[in-house]
Order: C-alpha cells, then structure tokens, then sequence
C-alpha cells in the first residue's frame, strides 16, 4: 500500500535531533517493514511555540495551499498510481494538520493519525485556531493510534462513531542497545576512565534535552531527589545540551556534590554505549507523554526509576522493568531510586526483565506487526475498494 507520511510537529528530515524527529523515523521504518510504500509528502512545520496569531495564519495559509498542490497532482492520476492513504504523525495544537483532512477529504482517501491530543480549554486563547483544526482533523480521521492509555479517553470524547481508536505503544529498534549490552563490561571500563568514575559504586544515568521548561522543571526535581541520597553511594551521567545547560549543571552539581559527570550531547550510538554501563536510569518525565529515553534504557538492559505520569507506566512496567513513584515529587522520586541504590540484584534483574520486555513488546519489528493488521482493511487492490470515501469528509474552511 502506498502511504503519504507527515509529521506537522517536526519532519522526520528535520536537521535538529529530537525525540519527536527520532519517532517520526521510527514510525515510517515501521511502516516500510510492514511492507508499505511509504513516501515523506511534506516538510511543512507547522509548530507556534508562542502563540503568534500572524505565524499560525501564514503556516494556515502554506499548508493549504500545499494540500491544493498534492490535491492537483495526486488527481491526475490514476487509483493505483496515487497513495491510498494518509498518515499523519503528532498533532495538537500547537502543530495542527492542515495538509491531510484537506488532501483526504478531497481524494477520498483514509486518514490516519497517530498520537493525537484534545485540549477543550485551548479552544479560546492564542492557540484557538490550531486546536480548532485539530478538533477537525480527529473528527475526520479513519484511524487514531494512541501511544498511550492516558490519550484514548480524550480523544474517545470527540471522536465520531466511525472512527477507530486503537492503541499503538512506544517502539523502537533494540538492536543498537543489544549490540552495547554484550559489550557492557568493556563499555564500562571506557567510560569509567574517561569520567574517573569509582567502579564499586552504582551509575546512573539521564538523558534529556536541556531547555526551559517542562524538562529544566524534570532536571530540578530530579536535583531535589539526588539532594535526598547523600547517604547512599552513586555516580550520575547526565548526556544532554541547550539553552538551560548551565542551570541544568548548577542544579545536579550542586545536589550531587562531586558525583555528576557532563557529557554533553551524544549521538545514538554513544547513548546506547551509556545506557549499556550504566545500573540504573532516572528521570521525572515531568508533563512527558511517554519518555523515549527510558525505552532506550531499557532495550540496553536499565533498569528504570520514574515517576506514575500520563505515559510513563506504557514504557516502565512498575515493579519488573523499574520503579515508579506515586507523583512527580523529589520524595516519592528518591525513596523508588534509594531501594535499587541499595539493592544490585534486584536493580540487575529489573535491567534483564527491560530488555525482555522491550524486545518481545516494545520492538520495531512488533510495532511492524501491529501496523500491518491495524491498516489491514485497507491494504487491499484500490480499484476494488466499494467506492471513494468522500461522502464521510465534508470539505470545510475553518478558523479562517
């Protein structure tokens, strides 16, 4: 089947690594090991951080034209030579759609999205005209994939009857983290001498952007869980860069008295090396919808210590893979982190059941399996398909 991709937020082709840019790829590997065409129809970001009325108009206004443009192009042709679906990855409103409702309702073609979010109360404010397009879009949509159970009672709210919800977990490709956990031992050796690292202390480790905001609020309460442990012996990696580094530094610095190591920004390799040798990974996932880097931890063999918020308990099972804290809170937070400090059999069975876990649940090739039957009803011959599916998508102009 031929899919027409997009990703409103953050291109997959985009030139700044982030975890959106990295699931955006992972869904369109997904899509291809299903065995799908699948063909990236846009670059267009349509993301407003600020709430800039001018800027979400002008980006309005480029994506419909753009969607007038595939609408013309895609018309020309034939059933069989045109995508038979659309596929639109991450949409809230701050980054709404505006390319595949048009194109689809058009052309008649299936709209999918996946990891969608309803936000009522944004429906007034600077913000009104991209969560009124997203209301649109998931009104319109054939197929919502939800990454997590905390998105489906949401989305359930204003979803017609014709469409289907269905739940899509977190995935990502083990292999590179399986590769560095059978090299663990020789990987720690190398970190430890390029960090001075004391080897009969536990490592942990956060990896997370540094930048205002909801991750600065994680890396603060994580220092006030680190300010809880000073009894307990440890060593923390922290891998990440941006604009609040030097607030990040001074935070940990300060809570870890001596025991943190800046590693800067690392590629993927490097973090799968530093997810290998390390015993445990922390983070708050402050306002997270799910935390990729916790999935990467775990496809290495890490155990995870967070905290019970939105999408966290999708990624960490409590109590096999990690522990998680009952609120996102320094307490709760260093009291989950203090009983694997204390405990390594039971930090090292936890890493081993992780990377069980995300192998055989959280995997590529699962998620490509997932997929595969999730689209089934339409991967079939589309001339034999009964009939466009215009009459379900009226053609609307809104929030103009």
């Amino acid at each position: 089947m031929r899919i027409a991709f997009y990703a409103p937020l953050k291109a997959p082709t985009h030139p700044t690594a982030s975890g959106d840019r990295r699931v955006a790829r992972l869904l369109m590997d997904a899509l291809r090991m299903a065995g799908h065409d699948v063909e990236l129809v846009s670059d267009l970001r349509a993301f407003d951080r600020t709430g800039d009325l001018a800027h979400q108009q002008a980006v309005r206004t480029a994506g419909l034209d753009a969607a007038q443009d595939l609408i013309r192009r895609w018309g020309d042709r034939s059933r069989r030579s045109r995508p038979d679906l659309w596929f639109t990855y991450h949409l809230y409103y701050k980054a709404p759609d505006w390319l595949g409702p048009a194109v689809c309702a058009a052309l008649g073609m299936p709209y999918v999205v996946a990891e969608a979010s309803h936000a009522p109360k944004r429906l007034s404010g600077p913000w009104a005209m991209g969560e009124g397009a997203v209301l649109e879009a998931l009104q319109r949509a054939d197929l919502l994939l939800c990454p997590t159970a905390h998105d489906v009672p949401g989305l359930r709210l204003v979803a017609p009857p014709h469409t289907r919800i269905e739940r899509l977990p977190p995935f990502l490709d083990p292999t590179p983290y399986q590769r560095a956990a059978r090299k663990r031992t020789w990987l720690r050796a190398r970190l430890r001498s390029a960090c001075g690292l004391p080897d009969d202390q536990p490592w942990m480790v956060v990896a997370a952007m540094m930048r205002p905001g909801d991750k600065l609020a994680s890396y603060s309460v994580l220092a006030q869980a680190l300010a809880l442990l000073p009894d307990l012996p440890w060593q923390l990696l922290v891998a990440g860069d941006g604009a609040a580094r030097a607030q990040v530094e001074a935070l940990l610095s300060q809570a870890a008295s001596g025991r943190a190591h800046f590693l800067g920004a690392c590629d993927a390799r490097t973090m799968a090396a530093v997810y290998a040798a390390a015993d445990l990974c922390i983070w708050p996932a402050v306002n997270e919808a799910y935390g990729m880097a916790m999935l990467e931890a775990q496809a290495a063999g890490t155990a995870v210590v967070s905290c019970a918020s939105r999408g966290v308990p999708d990624v960490v099972q409590d109590g096999v893979t990690g522990l998680l804290a009952d609120a996102i809170a320094p307490q709760p937070l260093a009291a989950c982190a203090r009983v694997l400090l204390s405990d390594a059999s039971l930090c090292a069975a936890m890493g081993r059941a992780a990377a069980q876990f995300v192998d055989q649940q959280r995997s590529l090739a699962q998620a490509a399996d997932n997929l595969r039957q999730l689209l089934g009803p339409w991967d079939i011959d589309p001339d034999a398909r009964s009939g466009p599916a215009t009459a379900r998508f009226a053609i609307r102009v809104a929030h103009s």
